[in-house]
Order: C-alpha cells, then structure tokens, then sequence
C-alpha cells in the first residue's frame, strides 16, 4: 500500500531523522530469542481497532484485542472471548432469526486486572454506532435494533430484521471488544484524539508496554526512521503460561522494499507485512534462504472509485462533493463506460506478478460470490467511439474532449505507493490517449485513508474525481461491504461523513437489492442477490474494478504458527506463533 506517517491523532510529528536507538538483530540470534519482531512499512496511526484507517492499524491492535470469534480462512467460527458459537441446536440462534445469545468465557479479565463482562460488549456496540465517534466499523451493525447484557456472562443481540448475517457483529476485525473502563469518557467527538487510542487497554496475549514515536531499524546497509511499539505479556490473559514470547516489538517505517529485505535477506524481523514488491524481487530475496513470501487470497480489489459529486462546487455552508451537486461528467454513464474500456488492466495486474489478477468484480471473495457474468475489457477504440456518440468531442483543439463547454479533465488521487503511482501513470496515459485529461494527485497513507472528520483529503471525503484503494469484506459474509453502495450510505457532511457510500453512487435497484440480501435466509438464493448486486455495479459502472490482488507478508524461516485468514488481521492467532 503506502508509506505511513504517525498520526496527526495523537497531535505529536514523526521528526524527519531522529536517532534513539539502533536495533540490531543477528540472524543466527533469531531462533534462541525471546522477542517476536514484527515490521510494518507503513507506521500505524492508531490502536483503537474501530478507528483503524487500514489494515496496517488493525494488525496492530489485533495484537492486544480481541472479538468474541472470528473466522478462520474456511470461514469456520472460532471462538475468542466467547464460551461457544450460537447455534439453532444448542438455541444460541433464534428460530425467527432474528436473535443470537453469546455466552461470554467466565473470569477474563482485562490486561489492567479489570473483569471484562457483558457490560462491555453493550459499550462497544454503543460505541461503534454512536455516529460523534464515527468509528470504521459500523457497517457490520447496522441491522441491530438493541443488544442486551443479560447477566455479566451473557449478551443477547436483537436484530431489526430477519438477519441471515446474524455472525457479523462483534465477530473478526471489525467485531473487537473495548473496556467500558477505560473509554467511556471517549464515547462522543473527542474519540479521535482520545489518548487510549495509543494506550490500549485488551483481553489479547500481549499488552502494550511502550510506544516510542521515534526509533531506528537498521536494515543491512539502510537505515530506517520507525516507530515503535513494545508490548509484554498480558499476566491476565487466560493462557499466559502458553505464550513462547516474552515480548513483541512492531515498528513502522521504511517502504516495502526495505521490509522485503528485513525478513526475507537480513532476517532482522520475523513478520513483515504487505510486501507490494515487484515479484521478481521477492523471489530473488527467498534465494537466501532466511525467510520466505506467503501469498494469500483475499477480498480486496484495488479499485478506481468515482466521484458521483462534483469536488469542485460548495454548498451554502462550505460542503464540497455534496449530494445536492451531481458531478458534472460522470454522472454521465456513456463517460464511465469509456473511462473503464480505456485503461489496461492487464497491464496493472502485471505490476503485481503472482500477487494480482485483473478483475471487472466488486465482490470477489468467497469465490461463490465472484460473478462468472461479468468481463472486462481494453477497448479504446469503443472508448472514443462511446465518447463521440455520446456529443463529447474536443471542439476547440486542445485536445481534451468536451460538451457543453464543460472539459473531460480530472483530478486522479492516491496514497503513497511506487505500484499505485505507476498505476496511476498507466491511468494517466491510457484516459489521455482517448482525450480525457488526467492529473495525477499523491496523499499520504494516514491522511487519505485517515478517519478523522476534519481531513479533507481523506477519501470518505472524496475531493477529487477518481481515486484508487484497495478493499473488500470484511468476513465471509459480504452484506457489510456491500451496503457501502446504498444510497442512504453515502458520506456527507450531515453524517460526519461517517457513511461508508464514499463515491455517494445511488440506484434505487441495488438498494431494492441490498435490502433483499439482508433478510433472505436461503444461502442459495442469497448468493444469487449478491451477485446481482455486483452485476450491477459492474454494468453501471460505478468503479472500475482492476486487481484482485493477495496479502503478501514475509515470514522467518525460524517462525511458526502464522495462519493467515483473509477475515481478520495476520495477527489474529499471535498467541500462537512460536519459534522452531
């Protein structure tokens, strides 16, 4: 993805260089150590899991909280902070289907000694909905009408609905409990800012010890300005005597290139994370020996998204890519077709080498949902003929395409990233070649994919025309993705811009769609509506999918225990992870 810088949240700036410290690891030292060393070329800006902008702060804070279960990579539940899974059998899962009671494991205690009940998953959900907080996790609560502690031991969710997705809230990455305790005094606007986000208070294997903001990994002949986090064993968490590792160190900085060669050359880390490295390099580094390259399928697609509002108008009070003001060109349709066949997405995926497949899909995992209906194509003689069929021609020679005396240029944003701005550059030359203008526009990760309100350049703001990320569902069950395309989604300045429809698209169809995938309970006819509603997507052009594209991290050669799922952070089974 994109280099990171530490958050503006915790109102304190990375200095440029600044040399505390000097961590050195001999490799032949890796397998006698007692210390898991992880490294994140992106610095996480937050461990508060609800407002985690990317994945990078989601493996963070995976690593002190916990959900109540999560799903493995078949999608099977596994159980965390709960006894067991709610089932119709044992009556956990209500006969309407519209409840489900969570038995809670009795006696789990919080890493500051505090009991952790029933009372603190009703915080999180209060928490997690409270729009002030505007937290990133709330599409996976939107069908719950009250949740209930019964007894400190027990939770009862009551659904709006008939909700076959009854397993999405407090489940997986985004299903992550937090003390009542210790944010209560945060449940309103100061959220963001709050202090616990870097203090982080979890039932998880380890605790937070220290955050350094300023530190230094050395890396063969580089040297890389980090920061760090330094957590120990939880001596609360219920299976503390099983934990092989004293402590954890995770640092952030560098790029990917530089992490690649920490783990899999130098063998200074033992995890690294996200390597967006060109293929080649990866196996060139594995020749080592040292470390190796995992490759694992998941649910995010690297997309172009476009704006359905128009970034360059202001309402009365100062609201940009408002709903009042559609966007002057691509709400057009005949544009967003042209826009699509243009750009090679052959030539993107190849980026990517064994990490990445051009896609036309939205939704592509679990693989039932990945619709066989749809294709893509690079057509950009069809793009100039949609285009002047359409009236948009360069009538004054400029060689930009125009109609109405309205130009077809647009503003292209993206994070960071050495693959995205070749990507963007493929963009630029490729919508150009068809006479559409094209400026290409950089944000850093935590800005643009930063949660605060007040960043303007984040992409739930969307300034711009087009934008690229990547993402995807976040468990096997995609109704909490895919609700991000309904109307009543989109990200506005009366929400806080908390809605997760950031291209604020609206087609009264998909919502007729979407609210028939969240009360069909036949999982056959439910994944033919959820294939419909990609479909559409894809026929209404409202993104331009382009890489379906795998986590790829490098692990030591002396590290066991890592088990990837696509359905929560790597981290998620870090109680498990042991040297040989």
């Amino acid at each position: 993805m994109q280099r990171g810088a530490f958050l503006e949240t915790a109102r304190f700036v990375l200095p440029t260089i600044l040399f505390l410290s000097i961590l050195i690891v001999p490799q032949h030292a890796m397998s006698a150590d007692k210390t898991l060393k992880l490294l994140l070329w992106q610095a996480p800006s937050t461990l508060n899991p609800h407002l985690a902008p990317g994945i990078k702060d989601q493996t963070a804070s995976r690593i002190v909280y916990e959900p109540l279960a999560s799903f493995d990579r078949e999608g099977h539940l596994v159980p965390f902070l709960a006894a067991d899974i709610p089932t119709l059998e044992n009556g956990g899962v209500s006969a309407d289907g519209r409840s489900v009671v969570w038995k809670l494991k009795h006696g789990i205690k919080w890493s500051d000694g505090q009991p952790f009940t029933a009372k603190d998953v009703l915080f999180t959900y209060n928490y997690i909905t409270n729009p002030d907080v505007g937290s990133a996790s709330v599409g996976s609560y939107k069908a719950i009408d009250k949740v209930d502690a019964v007894d400190d031991d027990t939770v009862r969710i009551t659904f709006k609905d008939v909700n076959p997705a009854w397993a999405l809230p407090f489940v997986g990455v985004q299903g992550m409990i937090l003390p009542e305790h210790v944010f209560a005094p945060y449940n309103n606007k100061d959220a963001v800012t709050a202090p616990v986000n870097l203090a982080p208070i979890g039932t998880g294997p380890y605790r937070l010890k220290a955050f350094q903001t300023e530190d230094v990994l050395v890396i063969g002949e580089d040297v890389v300005n980090t920061v760090k986090a330094i957590f120990e064993r939880n001596p609360y968490y219920r299976n503390a005597d099983e934990l092989t590792f004293d402590a954890v160190t995770l640092q952030g900085g560098g790029d990917a290139s530089v992490a690649a060669k920490a783990v899999l050359k130098e063998g200074v880390v033992d995890y690294a994370w996200n390597l967006q490295v060109d293929d080649v390099v990866l196996k060139e580094l594995e020749t080592d020996g040292v470390g190796k390259a995992t490759v694992s399928w998941g649910s995010y697609v690297e997309r172009i998204m476009l704006n359905f509002t128009d970034p360059n108008r202001e309402t009365a009070d100062g609201e940009r890519s408002s709903l009042q003001y559609p966007h002057p060109t691509l709400s057009d349709s005949n544009v967003r077709a042209a826009l699509a066949l243009a750009i090679d997405r052959q030539k993107i995926a190849a980026l990517y080498g064994r990490t990445g497949r051009a896609t036309s899909n939205i939704l592509v995992a679990p693989e039932i949902f990945n619709s066989p209906n749809s294709e893509w194509a690079f057509d950009p003689d069809k793009a100039k003929s949609i285009l002047e069929s359409a009236g948009w021609k360069d009538s004054d020679g400029d060689g930009v395409r125009d109609k109405n005396g309205v130009p077809l240029r647009f503003l292209f944003q993206t994070t960071v990233n050495s693959v995205r701005q070749q990507t963007q550059e493929i963009v630029k030359a490729d919508l150009e070649a068809i006479g559409v203008k094209v400026e290409n526009k950089m944000i850093d990760s935590s800005i643009f994919l930063g949660s605060g309100p007040d960043s303007t350049n984040s992409r739930r703001h969307f300034y711009a025309d087009m934008e690229e990320y990547a993402y995807g569902n976040k468990s096997p069950d995609p109704g909490s993705y895919m609700i991000g395309w309904t109307c009543g989604e989109a990200a506005q300045k009366a929400n806080n811009w908390s809605g997760s429809n950031w291209a604020r698209y609206c087609n009264k169809d998909y919502d007729t769609l979407y609210r028939a995938s969240a009360v069909e309970v036949d999982p056959a006819k439910r994944r033919q509506i959820f294939v419909k509603m990609d479909d559409l997507l894809v026929s209404d052009f409202a993104a331009i999918p382009l890489v379906h594209w795998a986590d790829v991290s490098g692990i030591s050669n002396s590290l066991e225990g890592f088990d990837p799922t696509p359905w929560d952070s790597e981290t998620w089974n870090i109680a498990g992870w042991h040297h040989k």
